[in-house]
């Protein structure tokens, strides 16, 4: 019987696959723009990227990088979104089927100057990090104990349609902060007026990076604990989530594992449970796999 710990390290070790034994880490080609490296090429994109000589230089000392006159954030953008474009006119790559017109950053790390951007459903194929930001909605029942609310995505959903995610979260599109992204998720996926959601925290980071047929997913959610009053019922907004439920801590921990809950956002809830106590060193045999498992290095 495999128990409850066993199966939440199973979740992170699939969220993390991308540095397991065995993954295509070891034939993937760095991403370099601007002498920088910001993304893993799997070696399949990578042939079919060689085929854009006026935007890619051919593969060289494991890298793979744009050619020297794309030397600004809007000469790089425009040419990459035209390979893209391109590729996804011709229906090679599953990826571009879900094509979003949304933008994400592309940089080393958070910190740094973004040197170009790159629709968002392409990001896999150059393992570049995406960032998000997610909120653990919850709240104090009559005697003081916190009771978490929890979305169900809607079945029309791209990814993990119908599965149980947090109250609200988005991707960090170019241009927009992160605070911003709090009050707009909130607001579209719960109905969650901008006077409440401005009392949200930011408490942490949870990042990992894993590998599907689609490409290498590099990823960081900046994580919100958001206290709600009790008598506050979220509603469902622009559809993305059909559902909210409002559990007890030891419904949601028992939730985490099951197939019904979107891996990430589990990922995220994990930490809460950390943060708040409701695991211990003391009788979590994998505390510390567990706190790092969320907090792998990008």
């Amino acid at each position: 019987m495999t128990t409850w710990s066993e199966k939440m390290l199973q979740v992170l070790r699939r969220m993390n696959n991308f540095y397991s034994p065995g993954s295509s880490r070891t034939t993937c080609l760095r991403f370099e723009v601007g002498g920088e490296q910001v993304g893993w090429v799997p070696s399949k994109v990578a042939s079919i990227l060689s085929t854009f000589p006026e935007v890619f230089n051919p593969p060289q000392g494991g890298a793979i990088t744009l050619c020297q006159n794309l030397d600004s954030y809007g000469r790089r953008s425009k040419a990459v979104d035209s390979v893209l474009q391109s590729l996804r006119r011709e229906g090679l790559l599953t990826v571009l089927k879900g094509w979003r017109g949304e933008k994400y950053e592309v940089m080393p790390r958070f910190c740094d100057t973004p040197l170009m951007c790159m629709e968002r459903s392409a990001t896999s194929l150059f393992g570049v990090k995406r960032y998000g930001v997610h909120i653990n909605g919850y709240c104090q029942d009559e005697n003081g104990e916190l009771r978490m609310w929890v979305g169900r995505r809607s079945m029309t959903k791209q990814t993990y349609p119908g599965k149980l995610d947090n109250l609200a979260a988005g991707g960090l599109a170019a241009g927009i902060s992160v605070r911003n992204t709090l009050i707009k998720e909130c607001e579209e996926e719960a109905c969650i007026p901008e006077d409440i959601a401005e009392t949200a925290r930011p408490v942490s980071t949870v990042s990992y990076t894993y590998e599907d047929e689609e490409g290498v997913f590099p990823e960081s959610q900046f994580v919100f604990d958001l206290e709600l009053p009790p008598e506050f019922k979220p509603k469902i907004g622009d559809g993305e989530v059909q559902d909210f439920y409002l559990y007890s801590m030891d419904k949601v921990k028992e939730l985490l594992i099951s197939d019904d809950f979107k891996p990430n956002c589990a990922m995220v809830v994990l930490d809460f449970l950390i943060r708040h106590s409701y695991i211990q060193p003391d009788t979590e045999p994998y505390y510390q796999e567990f706190v790092a498992g969320l907090h792998h290095t990008l």
